[in-house]
């Protein structure tokens, strides 16, 4: 009875059970849009609340889930809040609140912030948190690929190297680089900053945005603010990474083989008899590429930083050390260490009536490095050039060369040991230190209304000491009569003080407007000094004891009864300049639609004379947002955000030497070897006196280069807000370039600094982004380019030109580039080839068409240049333009991935239409060394089209586009993949716990066959693109952590 009873009563729960179960767990249907526009979204992941249980909108909105009434969903989507909705029955309508819109953050522009919509400017914002993930020592080289406008190469892949940006296109002959705004202190030295410590960094690339600072933007404005405290949270974080370096690809250079089949037939094509190398004794067959780099060179990374505050202080400390040493030489040769410290701070005073803070960063700075300059002072390029035939060291076990063992010496003494040139000549080292600090005041008396006075001081200190070693390898290459020691000083200081008065207001909440008043002092201060001697007393004869007060050297004559000065000392008067500046800014905006901002700046420089002294730069600059007119709603319902902009301003240039409007007078006081002076000659003596003269001829006209630019742009969001459109197009003019004047020999002095000259550079710049998410699978891609044109449209010289230098390819090489009336600045000025002549008919039949031929004795295998003016000669009449180093678009992309812990990054960046001149080898030594690429060579009818014969002269190698190849390429700069720890175990001490593994500079696609086809190198600022034996950048692997308490 008992168990029917419960078997009764059992059946009863279930039935029961079973019935409630239908009554909850039933067919739910829903729809997600938009709030505030009331659209469908779609994709939107509904997942019901600690269970499994999930499902995705379709394109419509809607979903379907199998749920009970009462269950809780959790509904996310990109670009809204994440919302928890309580099922109360079918078809409910699920409203997601857009998040807080990137359009509505912040953006910094010149002395104070702005809201992002509201910008009427070309700019470009990057958060810190993208340029820490790169790991790059420069920060600059964090924002490749991420800046459409911004061109940024290496100047050198040498660790310390500067970074060579120029944003939209070339202005000038003169320094070209962008004005650097730390935390409101200008011309701080952005190389310095650890990423780590970084929290924004806004590029103004238009007039208009960069007006504000006058005379300093004519090349765009770089502003960088560092991290501050968050109230009421104390983080401590440690971010650290450790790697290697190796070069990523060496030039192929001729083995001892093909170099001696090369000599030979260059013997035999010049008349001359083939070379017995049989005959010769120690010969080698060196690969010296391979003795220059060095393997696994390391790289270290620590920062630890310590952030926090309350309601009224925070606050920002970080100490970090970077290690890197060079891949060519290794850390005794090439290498680079800095040490720096940062403090921010903000307090709040009196119920928040005033507010005081500053910043402050430390750094020390301590490198060494090889040579990396023109083909005179650049470590690499010997190994290009000197035979594989010598050893590179001797029997007697010192360096090889004809000078230190005759049984190595083949047949030619100006032969060197490009690696005992490096191991030897490299002993250098430098010091520095590097401060930049500010503190300000902030008061707001009434609302809106901010008055602030900001203190910076920019100081910088430099200790420089060579040592140079008795030694010869060859002829050319020797430092034989005695040791030389050398140490350099520098130091300077920049204050600025900044005083500003903003106030926002509206009427009738519709009417809004901004404005803000400034004045600007600054004072710069510093000074050199150099010395030299000969002699190092025999027991400190090393570089640890390399000091003047060690030196030995004497003041003797020499054979001619001249002066002969052993200690040399310069530098220069404590150079002192100023500038005095008024600027102002007016902006309105009518219900955040109709946007209108003018500014003005008038700047007082010392460095023109009283009557040039000031210089006046406006700008305005208008906005629509489009999207908030009800018929573009009504229409377009797929754009979530569109606004047009457009601008015009002009700015300034005054980067020169001060007083290059004066005349300064220099003084002889004795003839010297070095030194024969300007001296006079009086009465019937033949006594040379000392005298005074003008060294260069004044100019009191001198003044201002300025730019001029229009730009015209859109921001636009679409599909929900997950595609972001930036676009631009614009035409910037600079004019009154700062040159120097052309003037007749017989002058006998320098020529003085004119105005004259001007560039156009057109172009179009466009960014996209895309974020998204699939289920639990965060995606974002990114891709931005930039196209630009560059024109000279005059130059202040009888010519038109304003030329190159000679001697850079090899010796007694002519100019090869120069900027030139209606061509881009920079380009590159030699003789076009029309292929080789194939026989002698060719050869005949040319002549008899009347056409020109550049070689004396001109054979089949020659090469044909082309007669451009049709003359019958070839000469440098028909040298023409074969292409410029800067390129004429530039591109980028960046793909992130995050899923359950795991992210993953692949950035990449490359160029288009830019040229590269080569010349590894120097064609006045016919010893010299070859690439592979001239197995390729003419050796008879039909083998080659491209490549002339090899002769030991110089007759086929005048510059012409034989040395031109195309510099295009695509470099994967950077794939990281990482995992965060603290997703799988849950740490009460910690927030983050991210390993990751990273490598840089993985892969580059290119038909450049030299090692680097990204070279920021030029001989003069205003031309790129020049391999004299490229420092290349290394490919590097790295390991890494971030923690977080």
């Amino acid at each position: 009875m008992i168990s029917k009873q419960l078997l009764s009563r059992g059946v009863a729960v279930v039935v029961m059970t079973s019935v409630t179960s239908l009554v909850w767990a039933q067919s739910f249907t829903g729809s997600v849009v938009s709030a505030d526009s009331g659209l469908p979204i779609g994709g939107a992941s509904i997942k019901v609340k600690n269970q499994k249980i999930s499902t995705s909108s379709d394109e419509s909105g809607k979903f379907s889930l199998t749920v009970g009434t009462g269950t809780i969903l959790t509904v996310s989507y990109v670009g809204y809040k994440t919302e928890e909705i309580t099922v109360t029955g079918p078809n409910m309508v699920i409203r997601l609140q857009p998040q807080a819109s990137d359009l509505e953050e912040v953006v910094v522009i010149g002395y104070g912030v702005q809201k992002k919509k509201l910008n009427t400017g070309a700019n470009l914002k990057v958060e810190g948190e993208e340029l820490q993930k790169r790991n790059q020592l420069n920060p600059l080289q964090s924002l490749q690929g991420q800046a459409p406008g911004v061109s940024i190469t290496s100047t050198s892949g040498q660790p310390g190297a500067d970074m060579k940006v120029v944003v939209r296109g070339l202005g000038t002959i003169g320094n070209s680089g962008p004005l650097y705004v730390i935390d409101g202190v200008p011309g701080g030295d952005i190389s310095v900053l650890n990423a780590a410590d970084i929290q924004s960094i806004d590029v103004l690339k238009d007039a208009a945005s960069a007006a504000i600072y006058g005379s300093q933007a004519a090349n765009g404005v770089v502003l960088v603010t560092t991290k501050m405290g968050a109230a009421g949270k104390n983080v401590l974080s440690f971010d650290g990474y450790t790697g290697i370096q190796n070069v990523s690809r060496k030039a192929k250079l001729l083995d001892a083989n093909q170099y001696k089949l090369i000599m030979n037939e260059q013997s035999l094509n010049s008349g001359a008899s083939p070379i017995n190398f049989d005959g010769m004794e120690g010969l080698a067959n060196t690969r010296w590429l391979d003795y220059m780099f060095k393997d696994n060179a390391k790289m270290d990374n620590y920062n630890v930083a310590l952030t926090g505050g309350s309601e009224k202080s925070t606050y920002a400390l970080s100490m970090n050390y970077i290690g890197q040493e060079g891949i060519a030489g290794g850390k005794e040769v090439s290498n680079y260490q800095r040490y720096g410290f940062r403090t921010n701070s903000e307090h709040k005073l009196f119920d928040n009536f005033v507010k005081i803070g500053q910043h402050l960063n430390f750094n020390y700075i301590k490198n060494r490095g090889i040579g990396v300059g023109n083909q005179y002072n650049n470590t690499l390029r010997g190994a290009f050039a000197t035979s594989p035939l010598s050893p590179v060291y001797s029997d007697n076990g010192l360096y090889g060369s004809p000078f230190n063992d005759t049984s190595n010496s083949p047949w030619y003494n100006g032969d060197s040991n490009p690696y005992g040139v490096m191991m030897t000549n490299s002993n250098n080292n430098n010091d520095g230190q590097k401060l930049l600090a500010d503190i300000f005041a902030e008061i707001e008396p009434i609302k809106g209304l901010k008055v602030r006075s900001l203190l910076g001081f920019n100081y910088y200190a430099s200790e420089y000491r060579s040592f140079t070693p008795l030694y010869r390898f060859s002829i050319y290459t020797y430092n034989q009569d005695h040791t030389t020691t050398s140490q350099n000083m520098s130091k300077g200081h920049t204050l600025t003080w900044t005083n500003t008065a903003s106030y926002d207001f509206d009427i009738n909440t519709d009417h809004r407007f901004s404005a803000m008043l400034g004045m600007e002092s600054l004072r710069y201060q510093g000074t050199y000094l150099s010395g030299s001697n000969w002699n190092l007393l025999s027991q400190f004869n090393d570089f640890a004891h390399a000091y003047l007060d060690n030196t030995t050297g004497q003041a003797h004559l020499d054979e001619k009864g001249n002066v002969v000065e052993t200690r040399t000392v310069s530098g220069k008067p404590e150079n002192i300049s100023r500038r005095v500046s008024y600027f102002g800014r007016l902006g309105y905006n009518y219900k955040e639609k109709y946007l209108l901002n003018a500014t003005i700046r008038a700047d007082g420089s010392s460095k023109f004379s009283r009557s040039n002294r000031w210089g006046y730069f406006p700008s305005v600059s208008a906005g629509w947002v489009i999207s908030s007119e009800d018929f573009f709603k009504e229409n377009l319902a797929g754009v979530n955000f569109f606004k047009l902009r457009a601008s015009w301003g002009q700015v300034g240039n005054q980067d020169i030497a001060d007083f290059q409007y004066a005349a300064p007078i220099s003084t002889s006081t004795g003839i010297t070897s070095s030194n024969p002076g300007a001296h006079y000659v009086f009465g019937t003596s033949n006594n040379n006196i000392a005298g005074a003269y003008p060294s260069r001829l004044s100019n009191p006209n001198l003044t201002w280069e300025t730019s001029e630019q229009t730009n015209i742009g859109f921001d636009a969001k679409f599909a929900n807000n997950r595609l972001d459109v930036v676009a631009d197009f614009y035409v910037k003019k600079t004019k009154n370039w700062l040159v120097t004047a052309p003037v007749l020999a017989t002058t006998g002095t320098l020529p003085p600094f004119i105005n004259g000259g001007d560039v156009k550079n057109t172009g179009v710049e466009l960014g996209l982004n895309w974020a998204d998410k699939i289920n639990e699978l965060k995606y974002r891609v990114g891709v931005n380019g930039a196209y630009n044109k560059n024109k000279v449209g005059q130059i202040p010289t009888e010519d038109g030109i304003i030329h190159g230098q000679t001697a850079m390819l090899y010796d007694n090489s002519e100019e090869f580039y120069r900027a030139e009336n209606g061509l881009p600045i920079g380009y590159f000025w030699g003789y076009k080839t029309d292929g080789l002549f194939q026989n002698q008919s060719e050869i005949d039949a040319w002549r008899a068409a009347g056409k020109g031929i550049l070689q004396a004795d001109v054979k089949p295998g020659d090469v044909k240049y082309v007669d451009q003016n049709n003359d019958g000669i070839i000469n440098a009449s028909d040298k023409t333009n074969l292409g410029v180093g800067m390129p004429d678009f530039t591109y980028g992309f960046n793909i992130g991935l995050d899923y359950k812990g795991f992210d993953l990054s692949v950035n990449a960046y490359g160029s288009l239409g830019n040229k590269i001149v080569q010349s590894y080898r120097n064609h006045t030594n016919k010893q010299a060394n070859y690439t592979t690429r001239i197995l390729d060579r003419w050796t008879g009818e039909g083998t080659s089209n491209s490549i002339p014969r090899v002769t030991e002269t110089n007759v086929n190698w005048q510059f012409s586009d034989l040395y031109v190849q195309d510099g295009d390429f695509l470099r994967i700069s950077n794939v990281t993949l990482g995992y965060d720890l603290s997703k799988l175990i849950k740490w009460k001490y910690g927030n983050q716990i991210r390993f990751y593994v990273q490598g840089q500079n993985l892969l580059t696609f290119t038909k450049y066959d030299g090692m680097d086809p990204e070279i920021g190198y030029g001989t003069d600022g205003w031309v790129s693109g020049i391999d004299l034996g490229y420092y290349p950048r290394p490919r590097t692997v790295l390991f890494g952590l971030n923690v977080k308490f």
